[in-house]
């Protein structure tokens, strides 16, 4: 993996999700219906969008457990 796809990685681990609902809680934490919601009705634009879609398929293939261990302590 690039250092750049780890750096990547590392950013969307530690992201929260700036508003709503679930402000203050880490993308990775969402539920995963909530995402689904999203994808539904059009993700936010620009870098949260994406990062949102990101773990909504990291959940839906089961990946999620590569993320919890970069969320910074």
């Amino acid at each position: 993996m690039g250092q750049n796809n780890q750096h990547e990685l590392i950013q969307l681990a530690n992201m929260k999700m700036p508003y709503g609902k679930y402000q203050g809680r880490y993308l990775i934490h969402l539920p995963e219906a909530y995402l689904i919601w999203y994808k539904n009705k059009g993700f936010p634009k620009g870098k949260l969008g994406n990062q949102m879609e990101l773990i909504l398929e990291l959940k839906i293939n089961g990946l999620e457990g590569l993320i919890h261990p970069l969320i910074k302590k």
